[in-house]
């Protein structure tokens, strides 16, 4: 089976511009991705973030869905802790009657955002991860599958009722959300570019051992990972393009998360030699530059790790060049649409 290769936007923002441009930069990628030919295009959710604009990933797909012809649109992802599971339902439904059949709803358990956020959104945030595991299964009762005969809730239906239903992603970055995805016979997507692949190897062979299909859902795992990858017509130019997202890791990992700088803040900035020896570590890990040797880097990673989708994170200052990026990317691959673009 051929590797399938889809976007993961987390709608950033960049010095220079506000969340508005990040939005409708959001939107004219996704109908590019579209006519290139890519399976998916799924839009992150992050809160109190001056870093991105994807609040309401709900919203977003509703609007790409409705200006796109074919590719499947989906989050990545909901974080479910902070809602009911029957108003995620609702939502997905009519996303679902906007755009039969294209509609993925992934759902993940972390806050996207900093736990002050998350009370906000959810009072109740101390214990909600908890329920995640129920949360799942009432959503696919709602989604189609019906609710048990003890739910305390079986006789509401989620609206609208429509003929086809959004499939399920079970998103994470440990084995936690691995062995649950497993469990429940759902597809699962490992969070590579937060952990830098930590942990990924292992999450993903759990998913594959500890899998059981369910009726009505799977017949055997599927699995992908979400990375950073960025290319360019020469591999200098990428990793020029690549030190915005450099400079903006140092600020990630001290737990400050600001606009995306430019290549050229990036180049002025005064990096002390312990940050860049960080990001020279960084840097040796990274998935970057000419198209043939991310294409190469992304397959052998795919193949390593026995999955079966990809999903590419390319935040960069220049949309342009991110255009760019996804369009040679799409080249590389043969995605159906990349010739005529």
């Amino acid at each position: 089976m051929a590797l399938a290769l889809s976007i993961l936007d987390q709608s950033t923002i960049v010095s220079g511009r506000g969340a508005a441009d990040a939005v409708r930069e959001t939107l004219e990628l996704a109908q590019l991705a579209d006519g290139l030919g890519y399976a998916r295009y799924w839009l992150a959710e992050h809160h109190n973030s001056a870093s991105h604009a994807g609040a309401a990933p709900e919203i977003l797909i509703a609007a790409i869905a409705a200006t796109t012809r074919r590719i499947r649109v989906g989050s990545a992802g909901i974080m479910l802790p902070h809602y009911a599971a029957l108003k995620v339902a609702e939502q997905f439904r009519m996303l679902e009657a906007i755009a039969p059949g294209r509609i993925d709803l992934g759902v993940g358990r972390a806050p996207g955002s900093d736990g002050r956020t998350a009370y906000a959104l959810n009072p109740a945030a101390a214990q909600a991860a908890d329920h995640f595991p129920q949360q799942i299964q009432d959503l696919l009762g709602w989604l189609g599958e019906g609710l048990p005969v003890d739910h305390p809730y079986r006789s509401i239906r989620a609206q609208p009722e429509v003929p086809t239903t959004p499939q399920i992603w079970v998103l994470g970055s440990s084995e936690y959300g691995a062995q649950l995805a497993a469990w429940l016979g759902l597809p699962y997507c490992f969070a590579f570019f937060i952990t830098d692949g930590q942990g990924a190897a292992e999450a993903l062979a759990l998913y594959r051992q500890s899998f059981r299909a369910v009726a009505g859902r799977l017949g055997a795992p599927h699995a992908a990972i979400g990375v950073h990858a960025l290319c360019a017509e020469t591999e200098a130019e990428a990793r020029r393009l690549y030190r915005s997202r450099e400079l903006w890791r140092l600020s990630r990992d001290r737990g400050i998360y600001p606009p995306l700088p430019s290549p050229e803040e990036a180049a002025s900035y005064p990096y002390t030699e312990a940050e860049q020896a960080h990001l020279d570590r960084i840097r040796s890990r990274a998935i970057i530059g000419t198209p043939e040797q991310v294409h190469a880097r992304l397959t052998a990673l795919a193949a390593e790790l026995q999955v079966e989708e990809i999903a590419v994170l390319t935040p960069m200052h220049d949309p342009a060049a991110r255009r760019n990026s996804v369009r040679l990317l799409a080249q590389a691959f043969g995605l159906p649409g990349a010739a005529l673009a």
